[in-house]
């Protein structure tokens, strides 16, 4: 029976530092029509993924620069392609950590093709349309999700890892007010949703790093009583 092919042309990014993988997964789907990008890094899959825009994102977990669910993570902090985790590694800890950062599907190496290519095709057909782009800007400032970095009229700006992910939660809301219990939920965890005060602080930090006059923002507004905005502009 002729092997079910995911949708042709696809461009597939490999994020793996096994060359005999690469090689594999490249012959395999080229084969069925697909164009195969190829990264050796963590930090080198994360700028191929900015870069390239590829369809779909196969990675390993077991990379040398970066553990594979930090990569899946900051991959998710900008797009929604979807994202195949290949790994040695099948403790299901290592699986559900993967899966919890964003990553679509996990298959545990060694594996065949056609069980490959099944999971292909299921990624991408639950994959919606996204409009995503690994670079936000509005008025002079712009944060390049790729790099986690944060810039204000081209000079860049050091934030705390809180201080980034408050941020990007707000990027990621852009226009839209977001109340006080869902950004401590986001950025901090379940536990700290009443925590107002720590917000108000680490707010004030970000203002003063990002705005001209953190008295009179002109990114990060407040709602009275209710939260914070990133305004566009």
């Amino acid at each position: 029976m002729q092997q079910a092919s995911p949708q042709p042309g696809l461009r597939v990014l490999v994020i793996d530092d096994e060359r005999a993988i690469r090689r594999f997964l490249r012959v395999s789907l080229s084969a069925h029509g697909h164009k195969v990008l190829e990264a050796e890094t963590g930090k080198d899959g994360l700028a191929s993924a900015a870069s390239q825009r590829p369809d779909l994102i196969i990675l390993d977990l077991g990379l040398p620069d970066l553990d594979g669910v930090e990569v899946a993570k900051r991959i998710r902090e900008w797009t929604q392609t979807p994202i195949i985790i290949l790994s040695v590694r099948d403790q299901e800890e290592t699986k559900v950590a993967a899966l919890d950062v964003g990553a679509d599907d996990y298959l545990t190496k060694p594996f065949g093709v056609s069980e490959l290519l099944a999971r292909i095709r299921v990624a991408v057909r639950h994959a919606a349309p996204s409009q995503d782009e690994p670079v936000f800007a509005t008025g002079d400032l712009q944060v390049d999700f790729a790099r986690r970095l944060v810039t204000v009229g081209g000079r860049e700006i050091s934030l705390t890892p809180t201080e980034y992910e408050l941020l990007r939660v707000l990027v990621a809301n852009a226009g839209k007010v977001v109340i006080h219990r869902q950004l401590l939920s986001k950025v901090w965890g379940p536990g700290y949703d009443r925590d107002t005060h720590l917000l108000q602080v680490t707010m004030s930090t970000l203002r003063h790093k990002i705005e001209a006059d953190p008295a009179r923002p002109q990114f990060l507004v407040t709602e009275p009583g209710v939260g914070y905005r990133l305004k566009l502009m």
